[in-house]
């Protein structure tokens, strides 16, 4: 009776394991508000910011967005995102990536009068997020210019105070950020309501995201 050698089946269903997670398309989650929702767009679904970024990368890449309008970073703010169940459903999906866009409604006095708990509660969800079992890239985009006052968010708040906070964040964390604040400021005309873009703001943010990501997964490689 002859004996066969296992060694050879389990190295080739190694090797097919291997070759699946590597064509695997890398997971992006873009967290955020209503600018990352897509609210005043009449297709949000195709012309929101994460989906335009998703047609940008390709197919080896996977983007859904996980926006959701009037939201906060803080956990004391009137309605704070990690107390959504849309945050636990990103946290699920096991990104690769993941982009943070949250602050713009922090900045409303109801709920900048607790700005003492901005960074505290911006490093919970950066600790959060890199202790998932996917260990996935980190990306803190600075809020997108106010280009007038309206419900309350103030742009003087997000440019010298929660830009600055990110920043520190990112540094202490060894994260990345984004800056979409600067390349968004001289076109203030894609802001019809002064804080959500248009079609042709939304393709400003996911352009100046996919470079960033673009050039990231350069260096990686």
């Amino acid at each position: 009776m002859k004996k066969y050698s296992v060694f050879p089946i389990l190295l080739l269903f190694v090797l097919l394991f291997s070759a699946c997670k590597s064509t695997a398309p890398l997971k992006v989650a873009c967290i955020g508000n209503s600018i990352t929702y897509g609210y005043g767009l009449k297709n949000h679904r195709h012309d929101s910011y994460p989906a335009v970024l998703s047609r940008m990368l390709g197919k080896k890449y996977e983007v859904r967005n996980f926006g959701i309008s009037a939201r906060t970073m803080l956990m004391k703010g009137d309605l704070p995102y990690m107390k959504e169940p849309i945050y636990h459903q990103a946290l699920a999906f096991q990104p690769d990536i993941v982009t943070i866009k949250l602050g713009t409604n922090d900045s409303k006095p109801e709920n900048w009068k607790y700005k003492d708990d901005f960074k505290t509660d911006m490093e919970t969800m950066v600790d959060t997020l890199q202790a998932l079992p996917s260990h996935p890239d980190i990306y803190i985009c600075f809020p997108v210019p106010a280009t007038a006052p309206h419900w309350g968010i103030n742009d003087s708040v997000i440019y010298h105070e929660i830009i600055p906070i990110i920043r520190q964040v990112a540094k202490e964390k060894k994260v990345h950020f984004i800056d979409l604040y600067s390349p968004l400021k001289p076109y203030p005309e894609c802001f019809p309501d002064h804080i959500h873009p248009d079609i042709k703001g939304s393709k400003l943010i996911a352009k100046n995201i996919y470079i960033v990501l673009k050039h990231a997964r350069k260096k990686v490689k």
